[in-house]
């Protein structure tokens, strides 16, 4: 597994552009203020910010450019004009550029020096000017970018900065990101279903198939030594409260076993199916929440698109509180003025949602025609989150972000022998699940505490696909209408 652990293993290179007209005693003053604006927000932004130096020629650029597009570790380019840079040095680096891109509208001084101002000052500190250049060539290019605007100091522009870094940490981790699917799509569900080729066209994401054998042979190759190693660890972290210690040590059995092949296979996320369990005593539970709490993107049913955006939105929360899960919505709670939705699954919910203590145990299962499987079992906690689901509308792909409001449980659920999670929709149910509804959403989705919807709407724009965004200020039948004009616009597309 390609498992990042910190942010700052992505690197982002901070490109200055001025002009050679000024001299090299501006240039160097230049690059001193870029040098200390790397050094200072490098300290408060999530990932890696590397100073690369002045560019003043169109071959700088383009070499610049060319080097990040084919260094592993950039995750994408931070641009600003210290200085007036004319735009067409800009052009043939530009047009290379395959990494994301941020424009940062600023300038390295606050505020105007009234008493001292004069024409040095203003050919040095022209970012109002140059990056108005730049901006011009960006969007007549049609380069898809962040801008963002402010003092450079301001903790909202750091958090601007920060937030799209997190968006591009997962559009390159999607890029290269491989799913494995377990049998295939079941039933006749169609939500699961999707263009594949699309999908790794506009986001990198390849999905490959196993026979559930192929899962099977591997399982049988565990070692009990390997087997009791990782039930002591799970004793000590988790309250078992159940005897049936065979059944939870085949959960760890499966859960090896994928693990292995996503190593060997070099996949980040994984598709399980209840439809096909050939060769297997249990349907896995247990075995997909603890390699979801390893940063494992997973969905069920063959649902390929939630395990892959599962995946890049654990890269995208590194290092946030919160957590995140794959969820299902399963019922609703309709008392008048207090609707909420009960989210579960049959057994497979990250317990990096968990509220409280988390306790695992065996109970029947009646789907799947097998043996009561192992799982673990909490109440997700309280606290603001968003809701992402991303859908094939045929010939395009749509990312759907709902704000909701996750609270603690109305009454305690003693049968449910499931994980769960309660959500209130925004901005009110009625408006919410109508949304959701008309804009295809599916019955999966991932719920984070952590990422919001502005996150993951630079992440929509970085790889073109359409965003849509369910909040506490829409209008249903704008909303619609809204619907509507987007497809137009994007079947011209």
């Amino acid at each position: 597994m390609n498992v990042k652990n910190c942010m700052k293993e992505f690197e982002f290179r901070f490109v200055t552009g001025s002009q050679n007209l000024y001299g090299e005693e501006v240039i160097e003053k230049v690059r001193n203020h870029a040098m200390e604006m790397v050094r200072v927000m490098d300290g408060q932004i999530s990932g890696k910010l590397i100073f690369k130096d002045v560019v003043t020629t169109p071959e700088e650029i383009t070499h610049l450019i060319k080097e990040a597009n084919y260094n592993d570790k950039c995750a994408g380019i931070i641009t600003w004009m210290h200085t007036f840079s004319p735009s067409k040095m800009w052009i043939n680096g530009l047009k290379v550029l395959n990494k994301p891109m941020l424009h940062l509208h600023t300038q390295y001084n606050r505020e105007i020096p009234f008493d001292d101002i004069d024409m040095d000052f203003m050919n040095i500190n022209q970012s109002a000017h140059g990056d108005r250049e730049h901006g011009f060539i960006c969007t007549r290019l049609r380069i898809p970018r962040k801008v963002v605007a402010g003092y450079w100091r301001d903790k909202k522009v750091m958090e601007e900065i920060s937030n799209w870094m997190r968006s591009a940490a997962g559009v390159v981790t999607g890029s290269s990101l491989k799913v494995v699917r377990f049998a295939d799509n079941m039933r006749d569900v169609a939500v699961t279903e999707g263009d594949k080729v699309e999908a790794q066209i506009k986001l990198g994401w390849s999905v490959n198939s196993l026979a559930m054998g192929d899962l099977v042979t591997e399982m049988n190759k565990i070692s009990v030594d390997e087997i009791d190693e990782a039930f002591k660890e799970i004793k000590e972290e988790y309250d078992i409260v159940t005897d049936k210690i065979d059944a939870i040590k085949y959960q760890l059995r499966i859960g090896i076993a994928i693990k292995r092949i996503c190593e060997t296979g070099g996949f980040d996320a994984f598709v399980t199916c209840f439809e096909n369990l050939y060769g297997l005593e249990q349907l896995p539970g247990l075995a997909c929440q603890l390699l979801m709490e390893q940063g494992y993107g997973f969905g069920p049913e063959g649902d390929w698109k939630t395990a892959a955006l599962m995946r890049i939105m654990k890269v995208m929360e590194m290092g946030l509180p919160g957590g995140l899960s794959f969820v299902e919505d399963y019922t609703y709670h309709l008392q008048k003025k207090n609707e909420l939705v009960l989210g579960t699954h049959m057994l497979e919910v990250d317990p990096s949602i968990a509220g409280g203590r988390i306790r695992i145990d065996v109970q029947p299962l009646g789907i799947g025609n097998r043996n009561d499987p192992a799982r673990m079992i909490f109440e997700g906690h309280a606290g603001d989150a968003i809701m992402a689901s991303i859908v094939d509308m045929g010939g395009r792909m749509r990312l759907i972000v709902a704000d909701v409001e996750a609270v603690e449980p109305v009454k305690a659920m003693p049968k449910l022998p499931v994980a769960s999670v309660m959500w209130k929709l925004l901005p009110d149910f009625e408006t919410g699940v109508k949304a959701w509804i008309y804009s295809g959403g599916s019955h999966h989705s991932v719920l984070s505490y952590s990422l919001n919807s502005n996150i993951m709407r630079d992440l929509a724009e970085i790889v073109g696909i359409e965003f849509v965004h369910i909040g506490k200020g829409i209008d249903i039948d704008v909303f619609k209408k809204d619907l509507i004009l987007a497809d137009q616009m994007w079947k011209i597309k």
